[in-house]
Protein backbone atom coordinates (compact mmCIF):
# COMPACT_ATOMS: atom_id res chain seq x y z
CA UNK A 1 0.00 0.00 0.00
CA UNK A 2 1.85 3.38 -1.03
CA UNK A 3 1.04 6.18 1.16
CA UNK A 4 0.08 10.28 0.77
CA UNK A 5 1.30 11.50 -2.41
CA UNK A 6 3.31 14.10 -0.90
CA UNK A 7 4.53 17.14 -3.23
CA UNK A 8 2.80 15.70 -6.58
CA UNK A 9 0.26 17.20 -8.32
CA UNK A 10 -2.81 15.31 -9.05
CA UNK A 11 -5.49 16.11 -11.59
CA UNK A 12 -8.65 16.09 -10.09
CA UNK A 13 -11.61 17.25 -13.09
CA UNK A 14 -10.92 19.36 -15.92
CA UNK A 15 -10.49 22.48 -13.96
CA UNK A 16 -8.59 21.16 -10.23
CA UNK A 17 -5.97 19.42 -10.04
CA UNK A 18 -4.22 19.30 -5.62
CA UNK A 19 -1.04 19.42 -3.75
CA UNK A 20 -1.55 17.65 -0.57
CA UNK A 21 0.38 19.16 1.98
CA UNK A 22 2.83 17.06 4.62
CA UNK A 23 0.80 18.06 7.90
CA UNK A 24 -0.93 14.70 8.66
CA UNK A 25 -2.86 14.24 11.98
CA UNK A 26 -6.15 12.85 13.39
CA UNK A 27 -7.49 16.52 12.44
CA UNK A 28 -6.23 17.18 9.08
CA UNK A 29 -6.56 13.53 7.73
CA UNK A 30 -3.18 12.84 5.58
CA UNK A 31 -2.77 16.70 5.28
CA UNK A 32 -4.19 19.94 4.02
CA UNK A 33 -5.67 19.75 0.19
CA UNK A 34 -4.31 22.74 -1.90
CA UNK A 35 -6.28 23.06 -4.92
CA UNK A 36 -4.99 24.42 -8.37
CA UNK A 37 -7.38 25.69 -10.67
CA UNK A 38 -6.86 26.86 -14.50
CA UNK A 39 -9.05 26.16 -17.31
CA UNK A 40 -6.82 23.80 -20.11
CA UNK A 41 -4.52 26.18 -21.64
CA UNK A 42 -4.56 28.52 -19.41
CA UNK A 43 -1.23 29.88 -17.94
CA UNK A 44 -2.36 31.29 -14.71
CA UNK A 45 -3.94 29.61 -11.72
CA UNK A 46 -6.15 30.32 -9.28
CA UNK A 47 -5.12 28.85 -5.25
CA UNK A 48 -7.68 27.75 -2.66
CA UNK A 49 -6.37 27.22 0.50
CA UNK A 50 -2.48 27.61 0.55
CA UNK A 51 -1.94 25.69 3.78
CA UNK A 52 0.07 26.34 6.84
CA UNK A 53 3.09 28.24 6.81
CA UNK A 54 5.22 25.71 5.22
CA UNK A 55 7.80 26.96 2.77
CA UNK A 56 8.38 23.68 1.13
CA UNK A 57 4.90 23.11 0.53
CA UNK A 58 3.84 27.12 -0.57
CA UNK A 59 7.14 27.01 -2.87
CA UNK A 60 5.66 23.94 -4.42
CA UNK A 61 2.18 25.35 -5.45
CA UNK A 62 3.53 28.83 -6.20
CA UNK A 63 6.24 26.95 -8.88
CA UNK A 64 2.58 25.45 -10.65
CA UNK A 65 2.30 28.94 -12.96
CA UNK A 66 1.85 32.79 -12.21
CA UNK A 67 -0.80 32.87 -9.66
CA UNK A 68 -4.04 35.18 -10.00
CA UNK A 69 -5.96 34.72 -7.12
CA UNK A 70 -5.92 32.94 -3.96
CA UNK A 71 -9.17 32.13 -2.46
CA UNK A 72 -9.41 30.89 1.34
CA UNK A 73 -12.36 28.71 2.53
CA UNK A 74 -12.24 29.54 6.55
CA UNK A 75 -9.54 30.99 8.94
CA UNK A 76 -8.19 27.59 10.13
CA UNK A 77 -3.94 28.12 10.36
CA UNK A 78 -4.25 24.79 8.47
CA UNK A 79 -6.01 25.69 5.18
CA UNK A 80 -4.79 30.11 6.00
CA UNK A 81 -2.08 30.44 8.14
CA UNK A 82 0.21 30.41 5.20
CA UNK A 83 -1.65 33.06 2.84
CA UNK A 84 0.55 35.78 3.77
CA UNK A 85 3.50 33.94 3.19
CA UNK A 86 2.18 33.22 -0.58
CA UNK A 87 1.14 36.00 -1.40
CA UNK A 88 4.76 37.64 -1.01
CA UNK A 89 5.71 34.17 -3.06
CA UNK A 90 3.23 35.24 -5.53
CA UNK A 91 2.43 38.32 -5.59
CA UNK A 92 -1.10 37.01 -5.86
CA UNK A 93 -4.63 38.69 -3.99
CA UNK A 94 -5.85 36.94 -1.31
CA UNK A 95 -9.69 36.85 -0.72
CA UNK A 96 -11.67 35.56 1.84
CA UNK A 97 -15.42 36.63 3.94
CA UNK A 98 -13.19 37.50 6.46
CA UNK A 99 -11.63 41.20 6.23
CA UNK A 100 -8.61 40.14 8.54
CA UNK A 101 -7.47 37.68 5.82
CA UNK A 102 -7.80 39.86 2.77
CA UNK A 103 -5.04 40.88 1.13
CA UNK A 104 -4.60 43.11 -1.78
CA UNK A 105 -8.20 42.78 -2.36
CA UNK A 106 -11.53 42.91 -1.19
CA UNK A 107 -14.09 40.63 1.26
CA UNK A 108 -16.13 37.87 -0.56
CA UNK A 109 -19.85 37.24 0.15
CA UNK A 110 -22.12 34.98 -0.81
CA UNK A 111 -23.89 35.12 -4.25
CA UNK A 112 -20.23 36.59 -5.41
CA UNK A 113 -19.20 35.53 -8.85
CA UNK A 114 -14.89 35.25 -9.00
CA UNK A 115 -13.66 34.64 -12.31
CA UNK A 116 -9.80 34.02 -13.01
CA UNK A 117 -7.31 31.46 -14.92
CA UNK A 118 -10.24 30.48 -17.58
CA UNK A 119 -12.71 29.37 -14.36
CA UNK A 120 -15.54 30.93 -12.48
CA UNK A 121 -16.50 30.16 -8.84
CA UNK A 122 -19.70 30.86 -7.25
CA UNK A 123 -19.08 32.06 -3.89
CA UNK A 124 -21.73 29.79 -1.40
CA UNK A 125 -21.52 30.72 2.08
CA UNK A 126 -21.83 27.62 4.32
CA UNK A 127 -21.36 28.97 8.18
CA UNK A 128 -21.06 25.77 10.70
CA UNK A 129 -18.05 24.62 11.10
CA UNK A 130 -16.89 28.23 11.60
CA UNK A 131 -18.33 31.29 11.12
CA UNK A 132 -16.55 32.48 7.95
CA UNK A 133 -16.71 29.39 5.90
CA UNK A 134 -17.05 28.98 2.14
CA UNK A 135 -17.71 26.74 -0.46
CA UNK A 136 -16.91 27.46 -4.25
CA UNK A 137 -18.85 25.80 -6.90
CA UNK A 138 -16.90 25.37 -9.61
CA UNK A 139 -18.58 24.94 -13.41
CA UNK A 140 -17.00 22.61 -15.37
CA UNK A 141 -17.09 21.79 -19.40
CA UNK A 142 -20.17 19.91 -20.12
CA UNK A 143 -21.66 17.99 -17.16
CA UNK A 144 -18.71 18.61 -15.01
CA UNK A 145 -19.26 20.60 -11.83
CA UNK A 146 -17.36 20.72 -8.63
CA UNK A 147 -17.96 21.98 -4.95
CA UNK A 148 -14.94 22.99 -2.73
CA UNK A 149 -16.08 22.60 0.47
CA UNK A 150 -12.93 23.49 2.63
CA UNK A 151 -14.08 21.91 6.10
CA UNK A 152 -17.57 21.72 5.67
CA UNK A 153 -17.37 18.53 3.94
CA UNK A 154 -14.07 16.37 4.41
CA UNK A 155 -13.24 13.07 1.76
CA UNK A 156 -13.72 11.04 4.87
CA UNK A 157 -15.28 10.67 8.11
CA UNK A 158 -17.58 14.07 9.67
CA UNK A 159 -16.50 17.61 10.81
CA UNK A 160 -15.78 19.33 14.16
CA UNK A 161 -18.26 22.13 14.68
CA UNK A 162 -15.65 24.62 16.10
CA UNK A 163 -17.69 25.89 19.13
CA UNK A 164 -18.44 28.84 19.99
CA UNK A 165 -17.47 30.22 16.58
CA UNK A 166 -18.94 27.48 15.12
CA UNK A 167 -22.47 26.46 15.75
CA UNK A 168 -24.99 23.90 14.72
CA UNK A 169 -27.81 25.50 13.76
CA UNK A 170 -26.05 27.39 10.40
CA UNK A 171 -24.20 24.21 9.85
CA UNK A 172 -27.28 22.17 9.30
CA UNK A 173 -28.67 24.97 7.17
CA UNK A 174 -25.61 24.69 4.69
CA UNK A 175 -25.49 20.96 4.32
CA UNK A 176 -29.43 21.85 3.10
CA UNK A 177 -27.74 24.16 1.09
CA UNK A 178 -25.24 21.59 -0.38
CA UNK A 179 -27.99 19.17 -0.96
CA UNK A 180 -29.75 21.00 -3.00
CA UNK A 181 -26.86 21.27 -5.54
CA UNK A 182 -26.97 19.48 -8.92
CA UNK A 183 -26.72 15.65 -8.25
CA UNK A 184 -23.24 14.76 -9.90
CA UNK A 185 -21.85 17.40 -8.03
CA UNK A 186 -18.50 16.68 -6.89
CA UNK A 187 -16.83 17.00 -3.51
CA UNK A 188 -13.80 18.80 -3.79
CA UNK A 189 -13.06 18.73 0.14
CA UNK A 190 -9.99 20.30 1.81
CA UNK A 191 -8.81 17.18 3.55
CA UNK A 192 -9.65 13.73 2.37
CA UNK A 193 -10.30 12.20 -1.49
CA UNK A 194 -12.67 13.70 -4.24
CA UNK A 195 -15.98 12.64 -3.95
CA UNK A 196 -18.54 12.24 -6.78
CA UNK A 197 -21.95 13.04 -5.26
CA UNK A 198 -22.25 16.31 -2.83
CA UNK A 199 -26.18 15.86 -2.53
CA UNK A 200 -25.72 12.22 -1.74
CA UNK A 201 -22.77 13.15 1.28
CA UNK A 202 -24.31 16.30 2.63
CA UNK A 203 -27.56 13.84 2.77
CA UNK A 204 -25.65 11.70 4.99
CA UNK A 205 -24.29 14.09 6.79
CA UNK A 206 -27.59 15.25 7.69
CA UNK A 207 -28.66 11.89 8.62
CA UNK A 208 -25.37 12.03 11.05
CA UNK A 209 -26.08 15.13 12.45
CA UNK A 210 -29.79 14.17 13.29
CA UNK A 211 -28.28 11.00 14.80
CA UNK A 212 -25.75 12.62 17.10
CA UNK A 213 -28.62 15.01 18.37
CA UNK A 214 -30.73 12.38 19.39
CA UNK A 215 -27.42 10.37 21.24
CA UNK A 216 -26.92 13.41 23.06
CA UNK A 217 -30.57 14.14 24.15
CA UNK A 218 -30.54 10.25 25.09
CA UNK A 219 -27.33 11.05 27.07
CA UNK A 220 -28.56 14.00 29.13
CA UNK A 221 -32.27 12.25 29.70
CA UNK A 222 -29.63 9.55 31.32
CA UNK A 223 -27.00 12.21 33.16
CA UNK A 224 -29.80 14.90 33.98
CA UNK A 225 -29.86 17.94 32.08
CA UNK A 226 -27.05 20.12 33.56
CA UNK A 227 -24.47 17.22 32.04
CA UNK A 228 -21.44 18.83 31.39
CA UNK A 229 -19.81 18.07 27.64
CA UNK A 230 -17.19 16.15 28.83
CA UNK A 231 -20.23 13.76 30.44
CA UNK A 232 -21.23 13.46 26.85
CA UNK A 233 -18.41 13.02 25.11
CA UNK A 234 -17.66 9.87 27.56
CA UNK A 235 -20.98 8.37 27.03
CA UNK A 236 -22.06 9.14 23.36
CA UNK A 237 -18.19 8.68 21.72
CA UNK A 238 -17.29 5.67 23.64
CA UNK A 239 -16.63 3.86 20.83
CA UNK A 240 -14.26 6.24 19.47
CA UNK A 241 -10.49 6.59 19.46
CA UNK A 242 -9.67 8.64 22.71
CA UNK A 243 -6.93 11.08 20.55
CA UNK A 244 -10.34 12.47 18.98
CA UNK A 245 -12.09 13.15 21.81
CA UNK A 246 -11.09 17.22 22.12
CA UNK A 247 -12.60 17.07 18.90
CA UNK A 248 -15.64 15.69 20.05
CA UNK A 249 -15.86 17.68 22.99
CA UNK A 250 -16.48 20.64 20.55
CA UNK A 251 -19.08 19.49 18.24
CA UNK A 252 -21.17 18.07 21.61
CA UNK A 253 -20.27 22.17 23.32
CA UNK A 254 -22.17 23.20 20.03
CA UNK A 255 -24.76 20.29 19.94
CA UNK A 256 -25.66 21.34 23.93
CA UNK A 257 -25.82 24.91 22.91
CA UNK A 258 -28.17 24.03 19.78
CA UNK A 259 -30.57 21.68 22.17
CA UNK A 260 -30.59 24.47 25.01
CA UNK A 261 -31.30 27.63 22.76
CA UNK A 262 -35.02 28.32 22.44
Amino acid sequence: MTGPAYGVQRPVTPLASVLLAENPSPMTLDGTNTWVLRAPGEERCVVVDPGEEDDVHLRRVAAQGPVALVLLTHRHHDHAGGARRFAALTGAPVRALDPSLVLGSEALGDGDVVAAAGVELRVVATPGHTSDSLSFLLDGPGADQAVLTGDTILGRGTTVIAHPDGALGPYLASLRRLADLEPGTAVLPGHGPELPDAPSVATAYLAHREERLEQVRAALAQLGQDATPRQVVELVYADVDRVLWPAAELSVRAQLDHLRTP
